[in-house]
C-alpha cells in the first residue's frame, strides 16, 4: 500500500459519509446513518491499517499522517454525538470538516517514508498521537457546535441542551486530551531522560489545556453566559491548532523544539 491509493479510500469513506450525513438530516432511517458512516469508517481504517503495515511503523510521523488519523476521528465524533443526542447535523459539519483535511493531503502530498528518529521507537509514540488526535477530535465537534450556535442558529439565545452537548464534548475531549499528555510525559521520560522541559510545543500545549479548564470553570459559575462561554471554546479550539501544527512555524520552534521531528 502506497500513499498514491489514499484518494480512493478516501472518496469511497465520503461517498458512504456523505450517505449517511444525509439520511441522518432526513431522519428517517437511523440504520442507514449508522451502516454509511460505519462502514466508511471502516474504509479508511483499512487504508491506515495498510499504510502502518507498509510504512512497517505507525503512520503519525507527519503532519499530513496526523491529518490523516484526525480525518478519521471527525466522523467518528460525529457518529458518537449523533447516537448520544440525535442531532442530525452533526454528522454533516463533521464530515465537511473531514473533507477539508482529506482535501489537504490529496492535494499537499507529503514523503512517507519507513525512517523513524530513535525518539519516536517508543511504544509510548502510537497511543500518545492517537488518543491527541481522538481528543482533537471531540473538541472540533464542540467547535462546530460552538459556531452553529454563535452564527448559524435562527434563533439567538442557545438552549441548555445545546450547552450541555459542548459541555459534554469538552469533557471528553479534555479527558482523552489529560490522558494524552500523561502518554507523553512518560515518552518524554523514556526519550529524552526528563518529563516535561516547557518546550515550545510543551507550552502551547499548557495553554490550551489551561484554556479548556477555563471554559470548564466559567460555565460552572457563569452558565447563564452562553455567548462568551461560546467564545471562550472557540478561543481554545484556537489554541489548539496553533498547539497542533501552528507551532512548527513559530521561529522559537526552529531548531529548538524537539517536536519539530514531524516536518519533512
Amino acid at each position: 500500500m502506497t500513499w498514491d491509493q489514499f484518494p480512493i479510500f478516501a472518496v469511497i469513506a465520503l461517498c458512504f459519509w456523505g450517505a449517511g450525513s444525509i439520511s441522518a438530516w432526513k431522519g428517517r432511517h437511523p440504520g442507514l446513518t449508522f451502516g454509511c458512516t460505519i462502514t466508511g469508517l471502516l474504509v479508511f481504517f483499512a487504508f491506515i491499517v495498510s499504510m502502518w503495515i507498509s510504512l512497517e511503523r505507525p503512520p503519525m510521523r507527519t503532519m499530513g499522517e496526523t491529518r490523516l488519523w484526525y480525518s478519521f476521528f471527525l466522523p467518528l465524533a460525529g457518529i458518537i454525538t449523533y447516537a448520544r443526542w440525535k442531532y442530525k447535523w452533526i454528522l454533516t459539519f463533521s464530515t465537511v470538516l473531514s473533507i477539508v483535511f482529506i482535501c489537504i493531503n490529496i492535494f499537499k502530498p507529503e514523503i512517507h517514508n519507513k525512517t523513524l528518529m530513535p525518539a519516536l521507537q517508543s511504544p509510548w509514540f502510537a497511543p500518545h498521537v492517537i488518543v491527541y488526535m481522538f481528543a482533537y477530535a471531540m473538541l472540533g465537534a464542540a467547535a462546530i457546535m460552538a459556531i452553529y450556535l454563535l452564527w448559524f442558529k435562527k434563533e439567538k439565545k442557545a438552549t441548555q441542551q445545546e450547552m450541555d452537548l459542548c459541555d459534554n464534548l469538552v469533557y471528553v475531549g479534555l479527558s482523552f486530551m489529560t490522558l494524552g499528555m500523561l502518554f507523553g510525559a512518560v515518552w518524554a521520560k523514556e526519550a529524552w531522560g526528563h518529563y516535561w522541559s516547557w518546550d515550545p510545543k510543551e507550552t502551547w500545549a499548557a495553554t490550551t489545556w489551561v484554556s479548556y479548564l477555563v471554559y470548564i470553570h466559567f460555565r460552572l459559575h457563569r452558565n447563564r453566559k452562553h455567548r462568551m462561554a461560546l467564545s471562550i471554546l472557540l478561543v481554545s479550539f484556537v489554541l489548539l491548532q496553533m498547539c497542533w501544527y501552528g507551532i512548527n512555524y513559530l521561529p522559537s520552534a526552529q531548531g529548538v523544539s524537539v517536536h519539530t521531528y514531524n516536518l519533512d
